[in-house]
């Protein structure tokens, strides 16, 4: 992963791991039509976030432990 890539990808698991966040709010604030920024789609492919549902009307998106470790290695 390129770096700038790196950095928006810490940005992102960031703003997840900040609060509960539902998926409808995570799609409205991370959507992206450019190619270059796909992060919500690498976040997936590289198993750093997860969909998780206490009811069918409830969807979160959380850190999975490899993304909680990634987002530890880059605070620091």
């Amino acid at each position: 992963m390129p770096e700038a890539a790196s950095l928006l990808m810490l940005q992102f698991l960031s703003w997840i791991a900040s609060r509960p966040r539902t998926y409808a709010e995570a799609m409205e604030a991370w959507r992206s039509s450019c190619p270059r920024h796909p992060v919500w789609d690498d976040a997936f492919a590289e198993g750093l976030i997860q969909l998780e549902s206490s009811d069918a009307e409830r969807v979160e998106v959380k850190l999975t432990p490899r993304g909680q470790a990634l987002l530890d290695a880059g605070r620091q």
